[in-house]
């Protein structure tokens, strides 16, 4: 797939998620395959105000690549703003403008998803951001603000005549939020009413999710499915290699969890890291023996050792139940 003058090499783009596509994540997401990551949110107010905090998530790392930078608001002046920092001042490949987050604080600024409700806004907005940069410019976006607004074709072909480089379809309203299903149908319909590419969005976790709906996009974003379960990202570059795929060992899920961990705290130091890794950690061992006992005791882990020493504990009873039922199923 080609957005601009970028070429994305591979099939998974990793979404923009709030808390969790930081610098780390992204890093292990590229080494996993990736063809594209995309960074958290960050608002143009925060970019105009020079907040520091929002500064230091513009930093990206000069091997983390191809990577986009989502950005988000409701004033066309502010906006064209944001974009022309982040095309003259970081190396980022693409700019993202984002017209899909559900948040309520967002939405009540007019932007995300509420801008699905004012088309005449929302291309004005890309039309001063085209304006300002040279980078590939594209959109994130709904179905509609609810069921009864399903207006995403509409939006997007406005959206593409005006120069957009490719378009990413959740397929939900914002009404929806994250409940139901996604509806790849009307991603796919977008598809086959537009000719720059059509990235798809919802509800992907599976190689089997991927087989089903590859074919009504140029590409599938993948979110949620992603944390605590990276090798999602592999099993589907095996799929389009002809490759097999086998059963990820939670021994694997237990490293992996620690990996995320220490490139966390390179990125930020132990104590916000271990913060984070409280709700993240978790999602490495769902589904596997015994696996709440240990949740629970995630949410309260205050440096890296108590993390390592938990998972150290953990893999001794997963190691004993496996070769207990080894032993079961031999006799």
């Amino acid at each position: 797939m080609q957005i601009g003058n970028i070429k994305i090499e591979r099939p998974v783009i990793v979404a923009p998620m709030a808390g969790v596509t930081n610098g780390a994540f992204r890093q292990l997401c590229l080494e996993f395959g990736a063809g594209l990551v995309c960074c958290e949110m960050v608002s143009d107010k925060a970019i105009y105000y020079c907040n520091t905090k929002t500064g230091k998530m513009l930093e990206l790392d000069e091997d983390v690549h191809p990577v986009s930078l989502q950005i988000f608001g409701s004033d066309p002046d502010t906006m064209a703003y944001a974009a022309k920092v982040l095309d003259e001042k970081t190396n980022c490949d693409i700019i993202d403008i984002n017209m899909g987050c559900p948040v309520t604080k967002v939405i009540k600024t007019g932007a995300g998803s509420a801008l699905m409700k004012d088309e005449d806004l929302a291309c004005e907005i890309v039309k001063r951001v085209l304006e300002v940069t040279n980078k590939p410019v594209t959109v994130k976006m709904r179905l509609g603000f609810d069921c009864s607004h399903l207006n995403y074709l509409s939006l997007a072909k406005k959206l593409e005549k005006l120069g957009v480089a490719a378009i990413t379809l959740h397929g939900r309203t914002r009404s929806q939020m994250y409940d139901g299903t996604a509806n790849w149908e009307h991603i796919k319909t977008l598809k086959e009413n537009l000719s720059i590419p059509v990235i798809g969005n919802g509800d992907i976790k599976t190689v089997e999710d991927y087989i089903k709906y590859k074919d009504y996009c140029d590409g599938i974003m993948i979110g949620r499915g992603l944390i605590g379960n990276p090798f999602l990202i592999q099993e589907i570059n095996n799929y389009v290699d002809g490759k097999e795929n086998f059963k990820v060992p939670y021994s694997e899920k237990i490293e992996m969890c620690k990996v995320h961990t220490r490139k966390l705290i390179d990125l930020k130091g132990e104590i916000p890291a271990i913060r984070e890794m409280r709700g993240l950690a978790p999602h490495y061992i769902t589904g596997l023996y015994k696996s709440s006992i240990y949740k629970n005791m995630m949410s309260k882990i205050n440096t890296y050792e108590d993390l390592d020493n938990l998972l150290n504990d953990y893999l001794k009873v997963l190691d004993e139940f496996e070769s207990q039922f080894i032993s079961s199923e031999n006799s």
